[in-house]
C-alpha cells in the first residue's frame, strides 16, 4: 500500500500560510542550500505521486512548469509525477499527468492508496489537511522548519483533534537554518490507513 506523506514548509509557531513569502532561508545573502536541496531530493526520490487542493494546485501550475532555470530538479519532479487535485470546479487541470479527484477526500485518498506505486505527496493545500489529519490517513509528516515566528496565518494543526499519536524518524538541521522533523504516525500498521 502506497503512503501519504504530508510535506510543508512551517514556521516555528506551526504557520503553513506562506502568502508573505517567509520561506526563502538565504535573506538575498547566497546561503549555501545545497543540503536542503538534497533532502528535497531525497524525499522526491520515495514519490510519484501529488495532492494538492485547487488553489495550491492551480499556484504550482502558474510557476514551475514555466520556470527554465531551475536548478533543483523540482521542475522535472512535478512534471513527470502524478498530479491530483481534489476540486469540484475545475474542468480541465491543464497540467500534464494531471486528474481531478471530484469525490470525498478520503474516499479518493484511500482509493489512491491502495494504487501500486511510490508514495504520494500532499502540501501546501491549506483547505484539505484538517481534513487529512484528521481522517487518519497520514502516514508521515515531513515538516521542514523555517526560524521565523509570524504569530499568525492558517497552521496545520489549527484545530488538534484527530491528530494520531507520533514517533520521531528523523531530525535533520540545514546550514540556512531550516531543520527537518520527520514523524510517523504509530497507528497499527495492519489497519487501512
Amino acid at each position: 500500500m502506497r503512503e501519504l506523506v504530508v510535506t510543508q514548509n512551517i514556521t516555528l509557531d506551526g504557520v503553513i500560510d506562506a502568502a508573505e513569502g517567509w520561506f526563502d532561508p538565504s535573506d538575498g545573502e547566497g546561503t549555501d542550500q545545497s543540503d536542503l536541496i538534497e533532502a528535497v531530493h531525497e524525499g522526491m526520490a520515495t514519490t510519484d505521486a501529488l495532492l494538492f487542493g485547487r488553489v495550491t494546485f492551480e499556484q504550482m501550475r502558474g510557476n514551475w512548469p514555466l520556470q527554465t532555470d531551475d536548478v533543483t530538479g523540482v521542475r522535472d519532479h512535478l512534471n513527470q509525477a502524478h498530479k491530483y487535485v481534489v476540486s469540484r470546479t475545475m474542468q480541465d487541470p491543464a497540467w500534464e499527468r494531471s486528474t481531478v479527484l471530484r469525490g470525498p477526500l478520503l474516499e479518493e485518498v484511500h482509493k489512491l492508496k491502495a494504487e501500486p506505486g511510490k508514495g504520494i505527496v500532499a502540501t501546501g493545500s491549506m483547505s484539505l489537511m484538517p481534513e487529512l489529519v484528521a481522517g487518519d490517513v497520514v502516514d508521515e509528516y515531513r515538516l521542514f522548519v523555517y526560524p521565523v515566528v509570524l504569530g499568525r496565518g492558517r497552521r496545520l494543526f489549527a484545530d488538534a483533534t484527530g491528530v494520531p499519536r507520533l514517533r520521531l524518524a528523523e531530525t535533520r538541521p540545514f546550514r540556512a537554518g531550516v531543520v527537518l522533523l520527520r514523524y510517523r504516525t504509530t497507528r497499527d500498521r495492519g489497519q487501512p490507513a
